[in-house]
């Protein structure tokens, strides 16, 4: 009996090669760094986070800038308990898409998100939320930005203050601060260093 998959990685590779039939289309993801499709990774991901594990899981996309960068950044993702306006949330808008977005507003069970590098909102239901996010790993720094720390707080407060400037501010983060300033490439963290950062900083904050 073939040994079942323990580790996100581990079930990742193994789902990835039911899907598209070989190992040959597995060396292909991984070994090449071809993005494995959502619809593969983020149930896996959610699968696990119901276990009441805490999950990393490294960015892609830019929906998030300018705080965050695709392929260099990663999540905390844990239970979306006691999420609220403000927080980032992975949320299942429909059938099989997924968006990493901050919550805009509640209201009852209907709920407003707007990713950071987005102009428009998208609507999802209270029930649509899978995973809350407790913190980030940037730049391959050995310490996690917390979501309810003072700095993304203050990230939070000036970007969603500044909402009716977005467009610019974006553009020229883009044309302007990437041009003068290229995205460097950080040597990517071992497993071991990740999961020790979530262990020392990344549990949830304890309720008095």
């Amino acid at each position: 009996m073939a040994k079942e998959p323990k580790t996100l990685s581990e079930r990742i590779v193994a789902r990835v090669r039911r899907h598209d039939g070989g190992k040959r289309e597995v060396d292909r993801h991984l070994e090449n760094n071809v993005p494995i499709a959502n619809a593969i990774l983020f149930p896996l991901l959610i699968e696990d986070v119901r276990r009441g594990k805490t999950c990393t899981l490294r960015l892609r996309g830019n929906s998030m800038r300018p705080f965050l960068e695709s392929d260099r950044d990663l999540a905390i993702f844990t239970t979306p308990e006691g999420v609220k306006v403000g927080d980032p949330v992975l949320a299942e808008i429909e059938e099989g898409h997924y968006v990493l977005h901050r919550i805009r507003k509640i209201e009852g069970d209907n709920v407003t998100l707007m990713g950071d590098g987005n102009l428009h909102c998208e609507y999802c239901k209270t029930s649509d939320f899978r995973c809350g996010v407790i913190g980030f790993i940037r730049k391959s720094r050995l310490r996690v930005d917390r979501t309810d720390g003072l700095k993304w707080r203050a990230y939070s407060w000036f970007w969603v203050k500044f909402t009716f400037m977005r467009r610019w501010l974006l553009l020229a983060y883009r044309y302007g601060w990437l041009n003068l300033f290229k995205l460097k490439a950080y040597p990517p963290l071992k497993q071991e260093t990740i999961d020790r950062l979530v262990a020392k900083y990344g549990q949830k904050k304890k309720q008095p």
